[in-house]
C-alpha cells in the first residue's frame, strides 16, 4: 500500500472532505435562472399544431346561466373551437375531495371570475380576444359576499368544528380581568412570478403527457384522468420547476391542466393554457380571510385563565382545501401559549367569491395572529410590557405542556430562544428609547414588539406524510435523483442532492435531480406543509443508502472485511485494507452485476389524530422562532414603515444555511406584505377590484428595512429528522406578526395607556388611520 493510501486510511480523506450537508451550496438552478437558461413551461418547445386556450369568465357573482352565445367568437380570425361542459368526456365535477366544484359552470355561476368555458385559437392573443367576445345570458341571484352574511344564512362549505378543554365559560366567570374583542384579517394573493399554466399533449392509445406548473403532480394526474374518463396510468405529469407557488399551485394548478386536456381532447391537438395576470387574479383562490370574536379572562400578571374564540374563515364558493386550512388555524390558535380552559369554534363560510386555497402557512398564520393580538390587548389593559406577558403564558413545565388538541409539547426551546433574542436585539434599551421618542413626538410614533412562533410540522391529513424517491448510479459514477417533491425556488432539489451526495460519499457536483414526474415516483404528496425536505430528502437518503449497502457488501467481499468497516467519503471507498476510487468501484460492481439503482420510501413516524375531534398528535415536531420589529407611523396620514428587524429562528441543524436564511427573509417579507400592503378588495357586486400589479401591492425593495438581521438557533432537531434539520418554508412567515404587533404598539402610544387598539389587517394607511380614530384622542 502506498503512502497516499496509508494517509487516507489514517483519516486524511475524512479530514479533507467537507460534507455537502451543512454547507451553503448554491441553488442548483441559480446560474441557469440568472442567465435565462432555466426552462419553465412557457419555454418548452411546442409541438407542431399546438393550439392555445383562453377562459370565458362570468362577470356575475351568483346567477342562473341561461345561455351562452359564442357565435361572435367563432367568427374571429384564428379561432378553432369552443369548449363547454358537454365536451367533458369524464366527470363534469373536479376530482377534489369534497366533489363540489364543477370543471366549468353548470346551470349557475357561483362567483365573478368563474370559468364557463374555453375558446381555442391559433395564437394566445386570438384566444384571449375571442373569449371576451362570448356573450353570457345570466339572471342574477342573491349573493353571499361577507362572512357575516354567511354566518347569518348558515352558509358553510363544511360543518362547523368545535374544540374544547376544561370549562371556558366558568373560567371566564371567575377571571380577575376580562376582555372581549373582534378582529378582521384579510386574504392574500399568491402573486407567483410564473402564472398558472399547463400544456396538454395527447399521445397514442389514449395516453397523455401533461406539463403543469404544480406543487402536486400526482393530484393533477388524478384530476386529468378523472375529467377524461381514463385511469391514472394513462396520464403522465411532469414539472421541472415553478416560478413560485406559495400554495397557490397545490390544488388550483389542476384546474388549468384539466381545462387544457379537455380542449386537447376535443381538438385532437396539443393545447397550452396560460392565464394572463388579470384572469389569474380573478379565477384563482387566495389566502383565506378570517374574522374573529374572542372573550378572554386573565390574572394580574397577564396569564390567560379562560378563552372563548370564534374563527370564521371565508372559504369562497367551494371547499377546496378549506377544511384542513381551518383545522390548522385551530391547531395554531395557541401559538406558543398554554390555554387551560378554552373553547374554540371554527366556521367554514361559503361565499360567492373565488374558492380560497392553500397559502404559505396553510391557516397557521390566521391562528397565530389572533392569540398574539389577544396577548397584546391584555398587556395594554394591564399597562405591562407585552414581551413579559408573552413569556408568562409560554408552554412550560409538566402541567402546562399539553396543547388544547392533546399533543404534548416536548421540544419547546422558546424559554431559551426568546431571552436570547431579547438580549441580542437590545429590546429593553430600545423599548426605553421608543417610549422617549413617543413622548417627544406628537405626529411620528414608533412601536416595538417581539413575537414568537411555534409551528407544527407535518401534513394535518396524515396520509400525505409519505414520500418516495429513485436514485440511479451510472457506470461513470455520476448520480441522478428523482423524488416526489417539486421545486418552486425554495431549494428542495439542492438539499436533496446534498443529502444523497453525503450518503454516497461523492462530491455534490456529481449529483443531479431531475424533473418531478408521475411516471417515475407515483402517488407523491404535494410539496407543501413545509415537509418537502423532511419527506423527500429522507426517501432519497434511504434509496442512496440501499445502493451504498450494495457497494459496501461487494467491497467487503473483495477485502474480506465486515461491510460496516467500509467508508464512503470524498469520492473514495475505504476499507482497512485498501482505498478505491468511487468511479472504479462502480464500474467493477456493474461488471459483477451489482444493482446500482434503488428506490426509497419514507413515512413520518409518531403522528396520528382524530379528524372528528381534532385531537391527537398531528405534528412530528415543532419549529420555533421569534422576531423583534420596530416600526414608525405617521399619525396624520396613516403611513407606516418597518425600521428594523432582528430574527432568531430554529431550523435545526441546517442542511444549507444560505438557502435557509433566504427562506426566512422571503417568508418574513411575504408575511409583512400580508399584514401591511396586500389588500384584496371586492366591489358590492362581488367583482375583485385588486386584480393587477397596479392595484395590488406586494412589498418592494424600498419596503425592506435596512436593518434585517437573521441568526439561526444552534440546536439540532430533537426528533430523528433528516440531517437533524427542521422545516423552514412556512414557519418564518409568522415572524411578520411582530410587524403587526409593533404597529399596534405605535398606535397605542397615541392614546391612553390602557386603551385597546382595533387594527384590522392589512394595516394599510387607511386602516391605521381608522385604528387611530377609534382611540378617541384629539390629534392636531
Amino acid at each position: 500500500m502506498n503512502t497516499r493510501d496509508k494517509n487516507l486510511l489514517n483519516g486524511g480523506a475524512l479530514q479533507k472532505h467537507r460534507p455537502a450537508v451543512g454547507t451553503s451550496h448554491a441553488h442548483e438552478s441559480a446560474r441557469a435562472q440568472v442567465a435565462g437558461a432555466a426552462a419553465y413551461i412557457d419555454d418548452i418547445a411546442e409541438i407542431k399544431g399546438t393550439l392555445y386556450a383562453a377562459p370565458i369568465l362570468s362577470r356575475v357573482a351568483h346567477g342562473r346561466l341561461n345561455a351562452v352565445d359564442a357565435s361572435a367568437a367563432l367568427a374571429m380570425p384564428g379561432v378553432r373551437d369552443v369548449v363547454f361542459p358537454d365536451d367533458i368526456p369524464g366527470d363534469r365535477i373536479l376530482a377534489a375531495f369534497a366533489h363540489d366544484e364543477p370543471v366549468f359552470a353548470i346551470d349557475t355561476v357561483q362567483f365573478a371570475g368563474q370559468v364557463v368555458g374555453l375558446v381555442i385559437a391559433e395564437t394566445v392573443m386570438q384566444a384571449r380576444r375571442a373569449a371576451r367576445a362570448v356573450k353570457l345570458d345570466i339572471t342574477p341571484l342573491p349573493a353571499v359576499l361577507s362572512v357575516k352574511q354567511a354566518i347569518a344564512a348558515e352558509s358553510y362549505v363544511l360543518p362547523p368544528v368545535r374544540v374544547r378543554r376544561g370549562d371556558a365559560q366558568a373560567a371566564l366567570g371567575r377571571a380577575r380581568h376580562r376582555l372581549q374583542g373582534t378582529l378582521e384579517v384579510g386574504g392574500q394573493e399568491h402573486f407567483y412570478l410564473e402564472g398558472q399554466i399547463a400544456y396538454a399533449l395527447p399521445l397514442e392509445q389514449k395516453q397523455w403527457w401533461i406539463y403543469s406548473s404544480t406543487q402536486h403532480p400526482g393530484e393533477v394526474q388524478h384530476w386529468v384522468a378523472h375529467a377524461l374518463g381514463l385511469e391514472n396510468n394513462a396520464v403522465r405529469v411532469e414539472c421541472r420547476r415553478m416560478g413560485g407557488g406559495f400554495g397557490g399551485k397545490e390544488t388550483q394548478a389542476g384546474h388549468l391542466a384539466v381545462w387544457a386536456a379537455i380542449a386537447a381532447h376535443k381538438t385532437g391537438k396539443p393545447v397550452k393554457l396560460r392565464l394572463d395576470r388579470d384572469d389569474d387574479f380573478l379565477i384563482t383562490g387566495k389566502r383565506h380571510p378570517f374574522e374573529y370574536e374572542y372573550d378572554v379572562g386573565f390574572d394580574d400578571t397577564g396569564r390567560i385563565t379562560g378563552l372563548k374564540l370564534q374563527l370564521a374563515a371565508n372559504c369562497g364558493f367551494s371547499a377546496d382545501l378549506s377544511g384542513p386550512v381551518a383545522d390548522r388555524a385551530v391547531f395554531h390558535s395557541d401559538n406558543a401559549y398554554f390555554l387551560e380552559d378554552v373553547d374554540i369554534t371554527s366556521l367554514r363560510c361559503r361565499l360567492n367569491t373565488q374558492s380560497h386555497t392553500a397559502y404559505r402557512g396553510f391557516g397557521g398564520p390566521q391562528g397565530v395572529i389572533v392569540i398574539e393580538a389577544i396577548l397584546g390587548d391584555i398587556a395594554r389593559a394591564l399597562n405591562q410590557d407585552a414581551f413579559d406577558v408573552r413569556m408568562r403564558n409560554l408552554y412550560g413545565i409538566e402541567d402546562r405542556n399539553v396543547t388544547h388538541y392533546q399533543m404534548k409539547v416536548e421540544d419547546n426551546i422558546l424559554h431559551a430562544l426568546l431571552p436570547q433574542l431579547e438580549q441580542t436585539s437590545g429590546y429593553r434599551s430600545r423599548r426605553q428609547a421608543v417610549s422617549e421618542w413617543n413622548a417627544d413626538n406628537a405626529v411620528l410614533k414608533r412601536g416595538l414588539a417581539i413575537t414568537p412562533v411555534k409551528f407544527g410540522i407535518s401534513f394535518t391529513a396524515t396520509l400525505f406524510n409519505q414520500a418516495g424517491a429513485l436514485v440511479h448510479v451510472y457506470t461513470d459514477g455520476s448520480v441522478q435523483v428523482n423524488h416526489g417533491g417539486t421545486e418552486m425556488g425554495q431549494g428542495l432539489h439542492t438539499k436533496v442532492a446534498q443529502i444523497v451526495a453525503d450518503e454516497l460519499g461523492v462530491p455534490f457536483e456529481r449529483v443531479i435531480v431531475t424533473a418531478s414526474d408521475t411516471g417515475k415516483v407515483p402517488n407523491a404528496s404535494a410539496t407543501a406543509a413545509s415537509s418537502g425536505t423532511d419527506l423527500n430528502g429522507r426517501a432519497a437518503q434511504f434509496a442512496a443508502r440501499n445502493i451504498r449497502d450494495n457497494l459496501a457488501a461487494y467491497v467487503s467481499g473483495l477485502d474480506a472485511v465486515g461491510a460496516g468497516a467500509v467508508q464512503f467519503t470524498g469520492g473514495k471507498i475505504i476499507t482497512p485494507k485498501q482505498v478505491r476510487d468511487w468511479d472504479d468501484v462502480v464500474r467493477e460492481a456493474y461488471a459483477n452485476r451489482i444493482q446500482l439503482w434503488s428506490d426509497g420510501f419514507y413515512r413520518t413516524p409518531k403522528i396520528h389524530y382524530d379528524k372528528t375531534t381534532l385531537t391527537g398528535r398531528p405534528f412530528y415536531y415543532f419549529a420555533y422562532g421569534a422576531a423583534c420589529t420596530e416600526v414608525a407611523i405617521d399619525t396624520l396620514t396613516g403611513e407606516s414603515r418597518v425600521l428594523a428587524v432582528d430574527i432568531l429562528h430554529d431550523v435545526g441543524r441546517s442542511i444549507n444555511p444560505a438557502i435557509d436564511v433566504g427562506q426566512i427573509e422571503g417568508g418574513f417579507v411575504q408575511g409583512m406584505g400580508w399584514l401591511t400592503t396586500e389588500q384584496l378588495v371586492w366591489d358590492e357586486g362581488g367583482m375583485l377590484l385588486t386584480h393587477a400589479p397596479s392595484t395590488y401591492k406586494i412589498p418592494a425593495t424600498g419596503d425592506i428595512p435596512r436593518h434585517l438581521n437573521i441568526a439561526l438557533w444552534h440546536e439540532a432537531n430533537r426528533e430523528d429528522n433528516v440531517g437533524g434539520s427542521k422545516a423552514v418554508g412556512e414557519p418564518p412567515f409568522m415572524l411578520a406578526i411582530s410587524v403587526y404587533e409593533a404597529l399596534r404598539d405605535a398606535i397605542a402610544s397615541a392614546g391612553k395607556a390602557d386603551e385597546s387598539v382595533v387594527l384590522n389587517a392589512p394595516a394599510t394607511a387607511e386602516n391605521v388611520l381608522r385604528a387611530l380614530g377609534k382611540l378617541g384622542t384629539n390629534r392636531s
